[in-house]
Order: structure tokens, then sequence, then C-alpha cells
């Protein structure tokens, strides 16, 4: 599996307003200077975190976007999947109607071992823990120690 710009942009965008969000919606023009990102991608990556729910937007002229939950309640988990689907290294454990052989393949439950592993490293983290970078050291921490 590998994430694409949209992912990865995703997420930066939103820690980029989880780290600046305040009292005032922030512009997307604003994110996309920090990020160095495409305001025009930028915009097409706030649709879906708008539709999703993760994110609000507010008209006017100090309008902008917001967090429409708290930090600690969006996890990186959320973000990825929404900008780029489920997380599944191979296609049957998506679609389980894509392979014939779904119910004796051994090597299906390889994957799906790492699917799993995937998304426990992806929902472990918030955006509250990518601010405050807690949740990194504790992992790097964990797998030392392991």
């Amino acid at each position: 599996m590998k994430v694409s710009t949209r992912g990865r942009y995703g997420l930066r965008a939103m820690l980029d307003l989880a780290e600046h969000q305040n009292s005032a919606p922030i512009p997307l023009r604003k994110i996309a200077e920090r990020q160095s990102i495409s305001i025009q991608y930028l915009e097409q990556i706030f649709v879906a975190l708008r539709r999703s729910g993760l994110v609000r937007s507010v008209r006017g002229a100090q309008g902008g976007y917001e967090l429409d939950k708290e930090a600690d309640d969006i996890y990186v988990g959320d973000i990825v999947e929404i900008l780029e689907g489920p997380v599944a290294p191979v296609d049957c454990l998506v679609k389980d109607d894509n392979c014939q052989q779904q119910d004796d393949c051994i090597t299906r439950d390889v994957w799906q071992m790492v699917q799993e592993s995937i998304e426990d490293v992806l929902y472990s983290m918030t955006l509250n823990d990518l601010k405050n970078k807690k949740s990194l050291k504790l992992i790097k921490q964990n797998a030392e120690n392991n």
C-alpha cells in the first residue's frame, strides 16, 4: 500500500489546522502557503474532508475552515481512509467477490494481518497526539522495548 499525495497532504493540512486553530477560521490560502501545497489541490482535499464531517467551512470575509471535531477525536486513520479509501494491501480484503479462491486462500490471512497492523498504527494516533508529538515518541519507545 502506498499513500498518495492526497493522503499525505491532507494529513499535513489537518495537522496545520489543528496547530493554528484558535477562535477564527483559517483560510485555505494560509494552510497552502505554510504547507507548500497548491491551493487548487487543497480545495479538492477539503471538499472530501468537509463532506465527511471532519472540517466545516465558514463563509465571509473572515471565513475559512475549522475542525468540526476536537483534535482528540480525529484519528490519522480517519483522514487517510477518507482521502485514500479503505486501508487494504490487496483487493480481496475490500471486495469479497473479487477472488474465486477466497475460501481456500492461505495468503489472505497474511494480508489481513498486514491490514490490521496498518489500521492499528493509523488509529492509535489523533491529530492532538501529532500536534503534541507524543504518539510518535511512544511508538518509537515501544518498538525499541520489544
